[in-house]
């Protein structure tokens, strides 16, 4: 488990985050998503120790600023939005980078299992600035897939930290890569990803966190959170979230029902 109480963040004479409380269990996929500005990378930043803050980050009971940082890179990876490389790696030698901070550093085999788990299967001798964004994207999840391969390990949960994973990818490769992020979960790791796609997160998320102005808004099932009146709220803009019929309560936005006045609109 892993729980946030409190957490502030200050950037300069900035605030960014104002006293948020969040928690994501093992097993399930918990999303970030709120508009732009809104804290969301921030929040990973801070969860992940990244960023300075305020306030008590536990994972698995542990306050993980007493942590040393090598354990803690056994039990979690973390995937920013950008990576920038200033050298010239292949594919191989970048995903091979995540054997230097996961426990199966001795498995050599891991590597090319994590390329072909991303879709990349014979491209371990391509360089990375070769790639496209998207496949460089893939390139890196299959780097911190690596790292934390196994998502329970003698019973205890490994962590992924997800930020935009599917930023640069087509709706294909997007699927393909929320489907790896449940699985993850469903084999008993703890997946936490910030989104931007509402819809997607409705499909694979089992909480949502919805931030707005560095605040938590509200956490819960994604059925609660993405309703007209709370998404509207939140993104300034009318929306109107709609049920798939064959899903039951898997919610769902049109952009084209989506208003610019900030109203809610009425199903």
């Amino acid at each position: 488990m892993l729980s946030a109480t409190d957490i502030c963040v200050h950037l300069g004479r900035r605030q960014i985050l104002h006293d948020v409380k969040f928690s994501a269990a093992p097993g399930n996929l918990t999303a970030i998503v709120g508009p732009n500005g809104s804290g969301k990378t921030t929040l990973l930043k801070a969860l992940t120790g990244e960023l300075g803050y305020t306030g008590v980050v536990l994972l698995e009971g542990e306050d993980q600023a007493h942590v040393p940082g090598t354990q803690l890179a056994t039990r979690r990876g973390v995937l920013p939005q950008s990576v920038r490389l200033a050298f010239p790696f292949t594919v191989l030698e970048v995903v091979r980078l995540g054997l230097l901070a996961g426990i199966d550093a001795a498995d050599d085999t891991l590597p090319e299992k994590a390329l072909a788990h991303v879709g990349l299967s014979g491209f371990a001798g391509r360089h990375y600035h070769e790639l496209s964004g998207g496949e460089q994207q893939r390139c890196q999840l299959a780097r911190v897939l690596v790292q934390v391969w196994e998502p329970l390990r003698n019973g205890a949960p490994s962590y992924l930290f997800l930020d935009e994973p599917v930023s640069a990818l087509d709706i294909g490769h997007q699927l393909e890569v929320m489907q790896i992020a449940r699985a993850y979960a469903d084999a008993g790791g703890c997946v936490i990803a910030v989104m931007h796609d509402l819809n997607l997160t409705a499909m694979f998320a089992d909480s949502v966190a919805l931030m707005k102005e560095g605040r938590l808004v509200l956490q819960a099932a994604p059925d609660v959170v993405m309703t007209d009146q709370i998404l509207s709220d939140a993104y300034s803009c009318g929306l109107r979230v709609n049920l798939a019929p064959s899903h039951g309560r898997i919610p769902f936005l049109l952009p084209q029902v989506a208003g610019i006045t900030g109203a809610t609109t009425q199903a």
